[in-house]
């Protein structure tokens, strides 16, 4: 069975693609399963070409031309017609059983273009609402013009596709809510490759000098500072926290748009001795700075997009018998089970993140089952191998019928 993928813009140049598809990909390739990827004009080439990454081929699109892509709001609908036609230039080939287009919605248009000329089938999978991601970033407001026809091109293409994937409950069950057909939508939920994740048994001593965090209770978040993540309700929630552990310290590791504001809370509240910034960090380091860490947290605010979308991180911290503690958005609930396999809070309230952080801390003798829980979660349960595994009857079905289901 040959795939042909066709990703989104974010994935850079010379990496090659995303951690998650980057995991299918692998898992496919495990299969027997050959695969050949397509991406958008966002990936900023100055020409089509055919690039090789950890040995799979990967087809650029030209760059967006014309008069749609110089204007403003209209500019994304002109890398449609340049990704299709390097859909096609790819399936006339490669001879590919299926296409494979992940969200955003624009390349799910552009692959429904190119499998009406081809007479191929397609899988569209979706990975977020975007409409949802811009309200965060405040590019729209829910509900706006802007917001509205993203979400009709959202539904356009899950009405023409053949199939429909989401990585979670939450996105499925939004999309049955719109009248989407349930036989329709397959979850192939996030995962881990449980191999890549050690188990953390020590503390890096040398770093933690460094930092100057020796002998300290740390709780700590890595990753992407955006508004959603609610790392200025885990600031907030740090002076509460130190009335009951005095020791305690916070270390934020990665950097983003809520870097500058973050610092400026911080400033205001004069945690600058208990808060460490180390700004980004190679990847090769990561597994130091989760070393240091005696509990992870994710305080994720309450909002569409994440009650309905799961994130990554929870899992990878599992994966390396970290405790977790994040808020009790939709999201986080599809991952952790309270008490059992990490802890939960009431989402958007500081007292109660700083007095649920504070019960975990001061309850040691829980810690080896939640951990142990944890890393059997993701071994079994969470692991790509069985969420790849679900692609197998989507594929099967299309590849022989082509119809829509």
């Amino acid at each position: 069975m040959k795939i042909l993928h066709v990703l989104d813009h974010s994935i850079p140049l010379h990496s090659g693609y995303t951690f998650r598809t980057r995991s299918i990909l692998k898992q496919q390739h495990a299969r027997g399963w050959q695969t050949i990827q397509v991406t958008s004009p966002k990936q900023g080439n100055t020409s089509e070409s055919i690039d090789q990454v950890d040995g799979l081929a990967f087809y650029r699109s030209a760059p967006a031309t014309g008069l749609l892509a110089k204007i403003p709001g209209l500019n994304q609908l002109a890398l449609v017609e340049p990704l299709a036609k390097r859909i096609i230039d790819a399936i006339n080939a490669e001879k590919p059983d299926i296409i494979h287009a992940h969200s955003p919605a624009l390349n799910g248009l552009a692959a429904l273009k190119a499998a009406r000329a081809r007479n191929l089938p397609v899988v569209y999978e979706i990975r977020a609402f975007w409409e949802d991601a811009a309200v965060d970033h405040g590019t729209c407001k829910e509900g706006d013009l802007r917001y509205r026809l993203t979400r009709a091109l959202e539904n356009y293409v899950i009405k023409h596709a053949n199939h429909v994937t989401t990585i979670c409950e939450g996105l499925r069950a939004d999309l049955v809510g719109r009248g989407v057909a349930e036989s329709k939508i397959t979850v192939i939920p996030n995962a881990v490759n449980i191999e890549q994740f050690n188990l953390i048994e020590h503390k890096n001593k040398q770093l933690a000098q460094q930092l100057g965090i020796e002998n300290k209770t740390v709780l700590g978040f890595l990753g992407s500072f955006y508004g959603y993540e609610g790392l200025d309700l885990l600031v907030a929630a740090l002076p509460k926290l130190k009335q009951k552990i005095p020791n305690a310290v916070l270390l934020l590791v990665g950097g983003g748009v809520q870097q500058q504001k973050l610092q400026q809370q911080i400033n205001a509240l004069g945690l600058q001795d208990d808060v460490i910034m180390p700004g980004r960090i190679p990847h090769e380091q990561v597994g130091d700075y989760y070393s240091l860490v005696d509990l992870l947290v994710y305080p994720r605010k309450s909002m569409r997009l994440t009650e309905l979308v799961t994130p990554l991180k929870p899992l990878e911290a599992m994966a390396q018998g970290k405790l977790v503690l994040a808020s009790d958005v939709g999201g986080h609930k599809e991952l952790i089970e309270d008490g059992k396999t990490g802890w939960l809070f009431k989402a958007d309230n500081v007292d109660a993140l700083a007095d649920k952080a504070a019960d975990i801390l001061c309850q040691s003798q829980h810690w080896p089952q939640v951990i142990t829980n944890g890393r059997h979660f993701v071994e079994q349960i969470r692991n790509w191998q069985n969420s790849v595994a679900n692609y197998r009857a989507i594929y099967t079905r299309l590849s022989k019928s082509g119809k829509s289901e």
